[in-house]
C-alpha cells in the first residue's frame, strides 16, 4: 500500500524541517494565499484556528493537506508577523520581561474534505530586554516575517527566561499534535 499523498500548505522552511523530524516529506509544498487580517475583537485562539482552517481550504491538492498557523499573543492582543523593523522593535519591547502565549494550530484536511484539528498552547517569558539586546536582535534580521517579531530557533532563544509547552509548537508546527493527526489519518509514523 502506498503512502497517502500529502501537501504542506506552507512556504515555511521551519515547518518542512519539523515534518522531517517525523520522517515525513510532503509530496508537494503549496503555500496558501489568504488574507491574514484578524477580525474585529477576534480572540487569539479563534484566530489561530481560523487561519489554519482557511489555509487548509485554500489549497487545492489531491490527498491530504496539512496546514497551520502560529499566533503570538500578549493578553488578547494578537501580535503581527513583523515585516518592518519598527514593528519588530515594538513587539520585543512589549514582550520584554513578561509572559506571552504562542498558539499553533494544525489542520489536516482529508481527501473527502473532512478535517481534523489541534491547537497547541505555550507560555513563553522573555527576560527584561535591554535596549542593546533589542538592537542586537533587530540587527540579526531573524525577526522578519515572524509572529511576535522573533524566532525561538535562533538568537532569541538565549533571551527566553522560561517556557511552558512545546518548543516545536513555538517554532510553528507542534510535533506531538501533528504526529497524532497524521497517525490517525493512516500515515506510517514510528
Amino acid at each position: 500500500m502506498s503512502a497517502p499523498h500529502l501537501t504542506l500548505a506552507s512556504a515555511s522552511p521551519r515547518r518542512r524541517d519539523l515534518l522531517a523530524r517525523l520522517s515525513i516529506v510532503p509530496d508537494a509544498v503549496t503555500p496558501a494565499e489568504i488574507d491574514e487580517t484578524p477580525l474585529k475583537d477576534e480572540r487569539p485562539r479563534d484566530y489561530a484556528l481560523r487561519m489554519g482552517r482557511e489555509k487548509a481550504l485554500a489549497v487545492a491538492a489531491p490527498g491530504f493537506v496539512l496546514a497551520g498557523d502560529t499566533v503570538v499573543a500578549a493578553g488578547r492582543r494578537i501580535l503581527p508577523k513583523t515585516e518592518e523593523e519598527n514593528e519588530a522593535r515594538d513587539c520585543l519591547k512589549l514582550l520584554s520581561g513578561r509572559r506571552h502565549v504562542v498558539l499553533s494550530s494544525v489542520i489536516l484536511r482529508a481527501p473527502d474534505g473532512s478535517s481534523r484539528e489541534r491547537l497547541n498552547e505555550n507560555v513563553v517569558r522573555f527576560k527584561n530586554l535591554s535596549r542593546e539586546e533589542i538592537d542586537g536582535y533587530i540587527a540579526s534580521d531573524e525577526w522578519r516575517g515572524k509572529a511576535g517579531g522573533y524566532a525561538i530557533q535562533g538568537q532569541a532563544e538565549a533571551l527566553i527566561q522560561w517556557m511552558k509547552g512545546s518548543h516545536s509548537g513555538v517554532m510553528g508546527l507542534p510535533l506531538y499534535e501533528t504526529r497524532a493527526l497524521l497517525k490517525a489519518a493512516g500515515f506510517d509514523i514510528a
